[in-house]
């Protein structure tokens, strides 16, 4: 019987096309780089909607301006009930994108210091996971996708990901912040993506 057996429901995952092409119009419009920003990191490290909005520059940044590769964070699930400390380790890739959301805000004349938010909204206020939810919608129909899915679809994905590489249960384990195992074994379905590959191959 396998790992996922008992999972009744798979989590849904953008296929690596879909992503492409999110980061793609976002990463083409000036208007749209904040969000490329956010949904790079999303990606990249498994965070939350409303953990993305909570991060401040000095949660990512030193004081020479270089992103951190291991963010602590201050807001995340479940940390009014269990205090403590996480973290995430960010790539080398989203680590250069976040540098230069820093030198564009900088240039914009946006606050940058410790305590301003990182992602702003289009009036200077700090973004809210409506907001996120909102322009994640948006982008989607400007890329071109074919169907629709909801913000937490960016988690899904980043975590699938890291089991599909490792099939290290316990890392993605780590990777997702999960404090039982339980949870993390919804990323052993097979995924979005897989199911569109195999279906390539199917006679017809």
């Amino acid at each position: 019987m396998s790992a996922y057996a008992a999972v009744t429901r798979p989590p849904r995952t953008l296929t690596e096309k879909e992503v492409v092409l999110l980061l793609r119009v976002t990463g083409e419009h000036r208007d749209g780089f904040r969000d490329h920003c956010l949904y790079s990191l999303a990606l990249a490290s498994g965070l939350r909607e409303h953990e993305l909005v909570a991060l401040n520059i000095g949660d990512i940044f030193d004081e020479r301006g270089r992103a951190r590769r291991h963010v602590p964070l201050r807001v995340f699930k479940g940390c009014r009930r269990h205090p403590g400390t996480q973290e995430v380790v960010l790539s080398d890739t989203v680590r250069a994108k976040l540098e230069k959301l820093l030198r564009l805000k900088r240039s914009q004349g946006h606050e940058v210091g410790l305590q301003a938010p990182l992602f702003l909204s289009r009036l200077g206020l700090r973004l809210s996971t409506r907001q996120v939810r909102h322009g994640f919608s948006v982008w989607q129909e400007r890329a071109g996708l074919e169907r629709h899915l909801n913000f937490h679809a960016v988690r899904h994905t980043a975590c699938t990901g890291v089991y599909r590489r490792t099939k290290d249960i316990r890392l993605t384990q780590r990777f997702a912040r999960q404090r039982s195992i339980e949870s993390t074994v919804i990323y052993t379905h097979p995924s979005d993506d897989e199911l569109v590959r195999v279906t390539q191959d199917l006679p017809c």
